[in-house]
């Protein structure tokens, strides 16, 4: 704890003893070592999605505890090969990604079906592969942002893995044909025994207003958790709520006083479990995303992320940037540091 206290630094206090009043932990399905068997078995996915998620569950050092963390690496295209892997060109090679993963005790990989799929006989059998179907496609210009299909949910299981993964843009004006096509791509990957997991990303230019960027907003981004459980994610991927109020600063749909008066405050911890809360209250997991890599400071706010997200009620971390832009050495250490997190029982849901 002493280590975890020093990286929160001046926040520790208030990360580590605050409580939600708001919305209180008995209101929440948590994680824990019975999530399959209590909870996730009481959904409709077919018997072999249940023994896909217990494999998820099981696998790395989270083994057992209901908490994941997972390494994602598809920025080679949404950010291009050279931006993402020119810090460290090692991951230039898939398999350097799949051996990060394994060397730092994920749950599972997260990476494109081309990459997957280059080292599949190698470690599909080593490391559960969640192969991420849809991307933004970086060199299309002028800019625009659209998230579009770069292969089949049959391609993503015959290669060996446990689950597909995909993004919708909520707000972009393309959002509704993502909506639709990610549908039917869970609907298929079910059938075939995989689970789904949903990065629900907010995507417009008019989610800035003032100088505020309410891409993160606990409202807004609630929402998007809401849209993306209504389609059978069975893990949610979110980035980590920074601020609120972005219904009515946006004006954009429809929100209620009490979201704001009853159900959240200010504090991260309180943000976080709002955003827990649109997942069915819990009964879909909540992972929150490292975010980009900074340099020095990435360590304490990996830690930061994972006390938020876990003291809120969350299911863990999926962290990329942060582990593979640096020496395998330190992207190990920093993973195993997030796994820390949610291995200590002294780090107590808020």
């Amino acid at each position: 704890m002493n280590d975890i206290t020093k990286l929160l630094g001046e926040e520790a206090d208030s990360l580590l003893t605050h409580r939600c009043e708001k919305i209180t932990q008995d209101q929440l399905t948590l994680p824990g070592a019975d999530y399959v068997s209590q909870t996730f078995s009481q959904t409709d996915r077919p018997i072999p999605v249940l023994r896909a998620y217990q494999q998820l569950l099981n696998h790395g050092r989270l083994a057992g505890t209901g908490y994941l963390s997972i390494l994602p690496v598809d920025q080679g295209i949404e950010h291009s090969a050279g931006a993402s892997f020119a810090p460290n060109p090692l991951y230039f090679d898939p398999k350097n990604i799949v051996e990060l993963a394994i060397e730092g005790g994920c749950n599972a990989v997260a990476s494109t079906l081309g990459a997957l799929g280059s080292v599949a006989r190698q470690y599909a059998h080593r490391i559960p592969f969640v192969v991420k179907l849809n991307h933004n496609d970086a060199l299309v210009y002028p800019t625009s942002y659209d998230q579009t299909l770069f292969g089949q949910v049959k391609q993503a299981y015959d290669m060996g893995a446990v689950a597909i993964g995909a993004t919708i843009y909520f707000g972009s004006e393309n959002s509704r044909r993502q909506l639709q096509e990610i549908s039917a791509a869970f609907e298929q990957a079910h059938e075939l025994g995989m689970m789904t997991i949903l990065w629900t990303y907010l995507r417009n230019g008019d989610f800035k207003q003032d100088g505020v960027d309410y891409h993160t907003a606990a409202d807004l981004t609630g929402q998007a958790n809401h849209l993306g459980v209504t389609i059978k994610a069975d893990i949610i991927k979110q980035k980590m709520a920074e601020n609120n109020g972005g219904f009515n600063a946006v004006k954009v749909g429809k929100t209620h006083p009490k979201v704001y008066s009853h159900l959240s405050s200010d504090h991260p911890i309180d943000l976080v479990r709002y955003q827990v809360a649109n997942c069915y209250m819990g009964r879909i997991g909540l992972i929150n995303s490292g975010g980009a890599s900074t340099g020095a400071g990435d360590l304490a706010q990996a830690v930061r992320t994972s006390v938020i997200n876990k003291r809120a009620g969350g299911m863990g971390l999926i962290s990329g940037r942060k582990a593979f832009q640096r020496p395998m050495n330190e992207g190990v250490e920093l993973l195993n540091a997030i796994q820390d997190v949610y291995l200590d029982k002294r780090i107590t849901i808020a």
